[in-house]
């Protein structure tokens, strides 16, 4: 499936993020980037598999709508980190102050890299060789 191996490509580079210059804005600004297509891919991948799964909500367009479901469904997601995620990707726009970029990309990396983390084991662990197929 082309979502996920976008979703696990882009994770691999916003892994990264934690052996990077957190003083540097230029790498700052990188990881706010990459964390921001990371969440798209992220809930639009749960969108699909939920579709898979025969929920009527994966018809919704609303990222909120999505996760509230995705948390109904799969007994790993964590509503609150992705609702959380949520607001913070719909305020990206509204960061002009470094100190709030840098603590941002600080949450990024101590807290949303592992819970993108955790959701591709659980994918890999549930759906393995399928993901490919849907």
């Amino acid at each position: 499936m082309k979502k996920y191996d976008n979703f696990c490509s882009n994770l691999a580079v916003l892994s990264q993020a934690s052996a990077q210059d957190m003083n540097n804005e230029f790498i700052i600004s990188g990881i706010i980037d990459k964390f921001f297509v990371q969440f798209e891919l992220g809930w639009k991948l749960i969108k699909e598999l939920l579709k898979y799964e025969g929920s009527s909500v994966s018809a919704s367009g609303s990222p909120r709508a999505i996760i509230k479901e995705a948390y109904k469904m799969y007994d790993f997601f964590d509503e609150d980190a992705w609702l959380e995620m949520l607001g913070q990707r719909n305020d990206l726009t509204h960061i002009y102050d470094g100190e709030k970029a840098r603590k941002l990309a600080a949450l990024v990396v101590e807290r949303y890299i592992p819970e993108f983390e955790k959701t591709k084991r659980y994918i890999d662990d549930v759906y393995g060789d399928t993901i490919e197929s849907l």
